[in-house]
């Protein structure tokens, strides 16, 4: 899985170490800062925006930037239309069959509570399509970010950390998976490892089919907004 515009190769690992140990430390200690006046949704986009300051910072240390790591124009626009419906395709079937082998693991999984938490975090989207239309911008805007930070800034962070191998590659894609399950649940549940799968399938796409960033956005902006209207 090689990298088909990967940023300039450099022997400092120590300075991408130094990189990625500010910016974990900045992911999930700024979501100990939380506004109440402003609800969920500020909140969010508040943490996504403070790390992509962090990589920005790092990017400009390093001299890469956003098209160095895929987000530029796609080659080709039916390649594109492809990635992202097979990607559409391969989540859901992913995840049914970790439903299907859930019960046979040798231990207890939190059960999913998303369902439950996401009124006090959206409001409450039922028959209320004013309110689904005010907030779905900013979930679009959240699943860019995610996608920008996530797959773009971390995985190749990490292969440049452990070395531009294969290996590091595999590595990098399941760390950054296990990273974006483990951010939106903080503990071992269902709704973790269904996320970790979603972070699992995009970050295979993403090194399979020339890193390019914007299958994986137009899929991640899909899927939230599913799963929006599944709520009204």
């Amino acid at each position: 899985m090689k990298s088909h515009s990967q940023p300039s190769e450099t022997s400092n690992y120590k300075g991408f170490l130094l990189d990625l140990t500010i910016y974990i430390a900045v992911m999930f200690l700024i979501r100990e800062v939380y506004f109440e006046k402003v609800g969920f949704i500020a909140n969010g986009l508040f943490w996504s925006f403070s790390t992509l300051v962090i990589a920005m910072w790092r990017m400009r240390v390093r001299k890469v930037s956003w098209k160095d790591l895929g987000l530029r124009k796609p080659e080709s626009l039916l390649k594109m239309v492809l990635v992202t419906a097979g990607i559409l395709i391969a989540i859901p079937l992913a995840i049914m069959l970790f439903k299907i082998v859930q019960g046979h693991l040798p231990f207890t999984l939190a059960p999913d509570t998303s369902s439950e938490s996401a009124v006090s975090k959206f409001g409450d989207l039922k028959d209320n399509w004013p309110h689904f239309f005010t907030i779905i911008p900013f979930i679009l805007i959240q699943s860019m970010l995610e996608e920008l930070l996530d797959r773009g800034f971390l995985i190749n962070w990490f292969e440049k950390l452990f070395s531009s191998t294969t290996f590091a590659t595999v590595f990098a894609v399941l760390l950054q998976a296990t990273i974006f399950g483990f951010r939106h649940s903080y503990d071992l549940s269902e709704r973790s490892i269904t996320v970790g799968i979603i972070g699992l399938i995009m970050g295979i796409a993403y090194v399979a089919f020339g890193r390019n960033l914007w299958p994986l956005i137009i899929a991640h902006c899909v899927l939230n907004t599913m799963s929006m209207v599944s709520k009204i």
